[in-house]
């Protein structure tokens, strides 16, 4: 039982840190590699301010919404709007924003690890208050209960608002045909600087309560969690919100076994193992649609 409430609450993470990413890139089409860097580096600047004065925990997670917010939001408005001005067609873009991903993620990953001389870093002072229940045989901790309830929220609201609310479904149309939604009225760039800032700061959040549960992180803790997210993404369906639930806690429960089993050897080879797996078997995902191509 102790297992189950690991790997859900490990779930829960990686729902917080993908759900951006597929917002992104199941809507706008971005599919931003410094979605890992940006989660990093908020946690970066709560350890910072902290080394500074005493900040609550929730006081260090509303500076890394903060921070992952602005920092999403001027990779988009600065890097990604400039490289689709300046490209031939989506299918350039594409590609030039994957690689222009890259280059912005070496930014805050060099500055953190110069600063922290790649050392791990951490919230060690906010976490003394995290409480630790038992609750027969399974221990569960205050931390752990927050990143459960803040991401079924979040996912469940999100998922609401992108059917039920005008601007969720105009973002909904420019995932399906972005020409057609642009004629329309829909104002591409405006939902594209309010999806990556969202993302930003759903990254700056997942950051905060992964290193309070873990208690430390290196400038390169992104990096793997980034492959996981896009496991998560690719094997529930691109622009599913229930796809990624299902996806994160798939993974996460398939990585707790493994983890159980074989003490920890074959964990990293999970993800990929499931990217091959769905890009073999099912290529849209679980509650993926296939692509209609009209002439």
């Amino acid at each position: 039982m102790q297992e189950v409430v690991g790997a859900v609450s490990l779930g829960s993470i990686y729902l917080m840190f993908a759900l951006g990413l597929s917002a992104a890139w199941g809507t706008i089409g971005i599919l931003n590699f410094a979605h890992g860097s940006i989660f990093m580096f908020s946690v970066f600047v709560s350890h910072q301010a902290l080394q500074v004065t005493d900040i609550p925990i929730v006081g260090l997670a509303l500076i890394a919404v903060v921070v992952g917010a602005l920092l999403s939001f001027l990779t988009q408005a600065l890097a990604f709007d400039q490289i689709i001005k300046r490209s031939a067609n989506e299918h350039a873009a594409e590609t030039r924003i994957l690689i222009g991903g890259i280059g912005v993620a070496m930014i805050p990953l060099a500055i953190a690890a110069h600063v922290t001389k790649n050392s791990p870093f951490g919230l060690q002072s906010a976490a003394t208050g995290i409480e630790v229940w038992q609750l027969g045989g399974v221990r569960i901790s205050s931390v752990q209960v927050a990143t459960i309830v803040c991401a079924l929220t979040i996912a469940a609201a999100l998922g609401v608002w992108l059917r039920r609310s005008r601007q969720g479904l105009a973002l909904r149309s420019l995932g399906v045909d972005t020409e057609v939604a642009s004629l329309m009225g829909i104002d591409r760039r405006r939902l594209a600087w309010g999806t990556m800032a969202f993302a930003g700061g759903l990254a700056g959040l997942a950051g905060i309560l992964l290193t309070l549960n873990l208690g430390a992180i290196t400038a390169e803790s992104g990096d793997s969690l980034l492959i996981k997210a896009f496991a998560c993404v690719v094997l529930g369906g691109v622009g599913s919100t229930l796809g990624v639930v299902t996806g994160c806690f798939m993974l996460a429960f398939a990585e707790t076994w493994v983890l159980t089993q074989t003490g920890g050897l074959w964990v990293e080879a999970v993800s990929f193992g499931l990217i091959f797996a769905v890009l073999l078997l099912r290529p849209q995902g679980i509650f993926g649609r296939e692509e209609v191509r009209r002439v």
